[in-house]
């Protein structure tokens, strides 16, 4: 895992005109996804759903040839909205799935920055404030669980494979900005065109 590589893939995810680009939103996708099986069993749950989805997306991408969420969202409601909630497996479901996610990395990456050493905590609030909502009694109950078996956070900085501890959270500083403005014009695309509920 790099944080670095993160922090470029989402720098060159959206463009002027503030479209987000497939490739490198999936190319960042993939290196959280490398923190996440960094951390151990902990993120299994989470981080074998972002491969299959991860996965699905790209797969989307190189059949239809898209290049921008944009592009997929408009061609996918070409066929109507009901024709796409009947698909389970449609580039928009699957990218609403990752945006949840990344939602709770944001937050959580954010509490690793702010110096609070209490990770199971940061994990936790990250984890209630984003992904909770959307996962059952039994998944919120093993997730919270498993929060309190997280390293310490000198270990994820570490982690982070930048440097030292303060070069990490100078690299997070600059990374999370990248993160949350893709995180922030995803869910006013998905917003304007009521895909927020998707099933």
């Amino acid at each position: 895992f790099s944080l670095r590589e993160v922090l470029d893939a989402f720098r060159r995810c959206v463009t002027e005109q503030r479209e987000v680009l497939l490739e490198p939103y999936l190319s960042g996708w993939r290196g959280l996804i490398r923190f996440l099986q960094s951390l151990g069993t902990v993120f299994s749950f989470i981080s074998k759903d972002a491969v299959a989805k991860v996965t699905l997306l790209e797969t989307h991408r190189q059949r239809h040839n898209f290049k921008s969420l944009q592009s997929m969202v408009e061609q996918e409601l070409a066929a109507g909205q009901a024709a796409l909630r009947a698909r389970p497996d449609s580039g928009c479901r699957t990218v609403l799935r990752l945006h949840r996610a990344l939602r709770w990395l944001q937050l959580f990456l954010e509490g690793l920055r702010s110096g609070d050493p209490r990770t199971s905590v940061l994990c936790t609030d990250a984890y209630n404030a984003s992904l909770a909502a959307h996962h059952p009694w039994v998944i919120r109950k093993a997730a919270t669980l498993a929060f309190c078996a997280l390293p310490s956070r000198e270990a994820f900085l570490e982690i982070m494979n930048v440097g030292t501890a303060e070069e990490a959270v100078a690299v997070l500083g600059e990374a999370i900005p990248y993160i949350r403005d893709v995180y922030g014009i995803t869910q006013e695309l998905f917003e304007s065109h009521k895909l927020l509920d998707l099933p």
